[in-house]
């Protein structure tokens, strides 16, 4: 090999990019002063374009193959330079990598609770996040509204920017929807679809394509959720009577012991004693047995067209004696086929005048 051939293949440049990253977006490509030689290879890998930039204006955009710089290659970029100097620098440009592939788990959330009307609430509080995916779909708009000459550009520095939009969209669709709070979540995929389609053209005003948004979970404040628990804790509990009773059973026959389970136990423990200290004494004297339960008769009473008591009897005879009930008073008690008047029922109570002298 002559030095001549030595020199000419001094400045032959191969420019490509390979990312080992999972956020880059834009990589620009680093060569010293920018330029560009004569018969340069240039290789665009699939899930790329290449973008040239000469003097601040887009140059040419090259999809996925090999190149080789010359002017039948570039004939945009021909008419901005001319290309007659051989293998000297006969232009300065430069060279940013697009990264068309899928950027997959953006993350997207609520800030702040968004209050909606509810059929079932009437008024709630919701919370919502999620993820969404996006590629390069302009590069040309990409480059010119997002990047400008930033040779490292990468998704955390849109994606505040693109969950904003998200969630304006986000806010003033779920107020436009009619789904009780409780059955959003049957309804997730249905949400994330009808989310994409009335999202993505924000998204394309900046060269991005908007692929897909997931709903992974639309939640009710915590006050609300607890309630909730409470609410079907009862539910699932079925009778509440005997629930209770199950409880305090489980509480006092808890084998681990307790405050309570000692207490009970000790209480035991002192009845039983008695009992035994008690049948091992002789008796001292009998004991006569109570007199039997006598029932107390109960009567009712009509007065002012209202039905009154039950009184007992001794009851009856004071209404009597202070003229608070006459002998055509309505009275009833058990027995009583119908209500009858007091003198009829009552007769004894009545102060009965004797008979004329014959």
């Amino acid at each position: 090999m002559g030095l001549f051939d030595w020199i000419s293949g001094q400045f032959i440049d191969v420019i490509e990019w390979t990312d080992s990253s999972h956020d880059t977006m834009v990589h620009r490509f680093n060569r010293e002063g920018n330029e560009i030689k004569y018969g340069a290879k240039l290789t665009v890998r699939e899930s790329q374009v290449a973008v040239f930039v000469n003097e601040g204006v887009i140059a040419d955009i090259l999809e996925p193959g090999i190149y080789e710089l010359e002017t039948k290659n570039l004939p945009i970029l021909t008419t901005l330079q001319h290309w007659d100097h051989g293998f000297n620098s006969p232009f300065k440009a430069e060279v940013y990598f697009l990264n068309t592939k899928r950027f997959t788990n953006l993350k997207w959330g609520t800030k702040n609770p968004i209050m909606v009307r509810d059929p079932e609430f009437a008024m709630v509080r919701l919370r919502a996040f999620g993820t969404y995916e996006i590629r390069i779909d302009d590069a040309k708009t990409f480059l010119n509204e997002i990047v400008g000459t930033d040779g490292h550009f990468t998704t955390d520095e849109i994606e505040m920017q693109l969950t904003n939009l998200i969630l304006s969209k986000f806010a003033t669709i779920l107020g436009k929807d009619t789904t009780p709070a409780l059955d959003l979540a049957a309804n997730y995929e249905q949400f994330g679809t009808f989310m994409t389609e009335h999202i993505a053209p924000a998204f394309q005003e900046y060269g991005l394509e908007l692929i897909r948004i997931l709903v992974e979970n639309i939640s009710l404040p915590q006050e609300v959720e607890k309630a909730l628990d409470t609410r079907s804790s009862r539910a699932i509990s079925g009778n509440l009577d005997e629930h209770l009773k199950y409880q305090s059973a489980q509480a006092l026959g808890n084998a681990q012991g307790g405050a309570i389970s000692d207490m009970v136990g000790m209480a035991a423990g002192m009845a039983m004693g008695q009992q035994m200290a008690q049948s091992m004494q002789p008796s001292t004297h009998t004991h006569t047995p109570p007199p039997l339960p006598q029932q107390i008769a109960q009567y009712f009473i009509a007065r002012n067209q209202q039905q009154e008591g039950p009184y007992s009897l001794e009851q009856i005879q004071t209404f009597i004696a202070q003229k608070q009930m006459t002998q055509e008073t309505l009275v009833w008690t058990q027995g009583m086929a119908q209500w009858e008047s007091a003198k009829e029922v009552l007769a004894q109570f009545f102060t009965q005048t004797p008979p004329p002298l014959p």
